[in-house]
């Protein structure tokens, strides 16, 4: 039986074709340059500073590519930073921004593109884990443990390791007394000496021989509702981003199946690795063996939604060289639930010189950048909460040109606005009792109100 391998061409690439139909000849140099993934990540400040280098193949990146880079999104500006695969004339270049990060990967080589923002995501994900938020003083004071990271998550360009259990059992998070210990031994390694016995395990994201007094697993539907309103009150677009987020600590190795009471509103299903795709194909279950710990077991989208729990009604006039403004708040659609941490926040026109706002419920502050904040908390009974004042426009000026667009932030526990609801939590062999818990909480994303 013959087999036959097929190699990408690229340019580089030593071969020549017989009119006799003879096997395409490759040198071993460019099928090794073929097989090679990422090459490089950086990690940039938000002023464009290389924070972290980390050479992930013998291919070495020179950072004139950080260069040309950072000099290519000052002179495009948001456009291009919102671009996450970018062909410089010397690299592809993948970029993900996460709390004024830039994760910057680079390859000489076409690979899937989705691997490489996927990746670029974990560690970003895994980072912030690890170091309890994001920000570049963290990541200066921990390059070390966010060099060790890189080193197991990848390997010669391939991802390796990126489940932040087994990651964590391999190197200790940092803390007080690891930074105390490394001062006073020398040793400012945090790599554990032994791998963790999931590495070679057909489950790699749960360690072995775990065992809990008290079983118990939590469920917990998380979304965020991105929203288009109109000045009139209409709705242009609705829809929610979920994710189902587990905290599993289950003695053994359990075989855990979650099911849907209306799985069919489900739009853009994305798994953790443990969730076996043909149940969910066939029946919308997801059948899946846990980590130990919190991790996120899928995420989704919800679209076309045609109810808000929040209307915003804002009101501008101008005329002799200021305006007057009011924004009103209140329920549109009763959730069940309390509404609570309920904010405004829009950006004042650049012509404005000066403002004097006042709101009858909660509190309004108004930024060195002209950012407007109001803040509401909850909704009163008695009364809807209103913001009014004047807006005073510079010299010259008789009337606003350009209106400000109102983000509207505000929180629901326990309801899952895209009206998706768990059915059951099945375990197939139950150790001793286990306890089950389900939550459900819905923010604000992405929610404007045009004026």
């Amino acid at each position: 039986q013959t087999k036959l391998l097929l190699f990408p061409l690229s340019s580089s690439c030593s071969a020549s074709f017989h009119s006799s139909g003879q096997t395409q000849i490759v040198s071993e140099q460019a099928i090794q340059r073929e097989e090679t993934m990422l090459q490089c990540i950086f990690l940039l400040s938000d002023s464009g500073e290389v924070m972290l280098e980390k050479q992930l193949t013998g291919n070495r990146v020179d950072r004139s590519i950080c260069v040309w880079f950072w000099d290519q999104l000052l002179s495009h500006g948001d456009s291009f930073k919102q671009q996450p695969v970018i062909a410089s004339p010397t690299h592809y270049l993948f970029q993900v921004v996460r709390e004024g990060i830039t994760f910057l990967a680079c390859t000489q080589v076409e690979m899937p593109p989705l691997m490489a923002i996927e990746f670029l995501c974990r560690v970003a994900d895994v980072l912030s884990d690890y170091l309890e938020g994001l920000n570049e003083d963290v990541i200066k004071d921990n390059f070390i443990i966010v060099y060790e990271l890189l080193d197991e998550m990848m390997d010669n360009g391939h991802p390796l390791t990126t489940e932040p259990n087994i990651l964590r059992e391999m190197i200790a998070p940092p803390n007080i007394v690891s930074k105390m210990l490394s001062v006073v031994t020398g040793n400012s390694s945090n790599v554990s000496e032994t791998l963790p016995g999931a590495t070679s395990s057909c489950v790699p994201w749960r360690t072995t021989d775990i065992k809990y007094a008290n079983n118990e697993v939590y469920v917990d539907l998380v979304e965020e509702m991105d929203a288009i309103i109109t000045r009139d009150g209409i709705l242009v677009k609705c829809e929610v981003f979920g994710e189902v987020q587990v905290n599993s600590h289950i003695t053994g190795v359990p075989d855990l199946a979650l099911s849907f009471v209306n799985p069919s509103v489900l739009d853009d299903v994305r798994f953790h690795p443990c969730v076996r795709y043909r149940p969910w194909e066939s029946y919308q279950i997801l059948s899946f063996v846990p980590p130990d710990g919190q991790f996120k077991l899928m995420s989704y989208r919800v679209r076309k939604l045609k109810s808000i729990p929040l209307y915003v009604k804002p009101q501008i006039t101008s005329d002799g060289g200021s305006s007057r403004i009011s924004v009103m708040v209140g329920i549109r659609n009763d959730p069940g639930k309390a509404i609570d941490s309920i904010s405004v926040q829009f950006q004042l026109p650049s012509c404005v010189s000066s403002t004097d706002l006042t709101a009858n419920h909660g509190v309004v502050n108004v930024l060195s950048n002209k950012t407007c904040i109001w803040s509401i908390d909850r909704i009163p009974k008695d009364r809807a909460p209103l913001l009014s004042g004047t807006l005073l426009l510079e010299n010259g000026l008789d009337r606003l040109h350009v209106f400000p667009t109102f983000q509207v932030g505000f929180r629901v526990q326990g309801v899952a606005l895209s009206g998706l609801q768990i059915d059951k939590l099945e375990l197939k062999v139950i150790p001793n009792r286990l306890y089950k818990g389900f939550r459900a909480l819905t923010r604000g994303g992405q929610y404007e109100v045009r004026s």
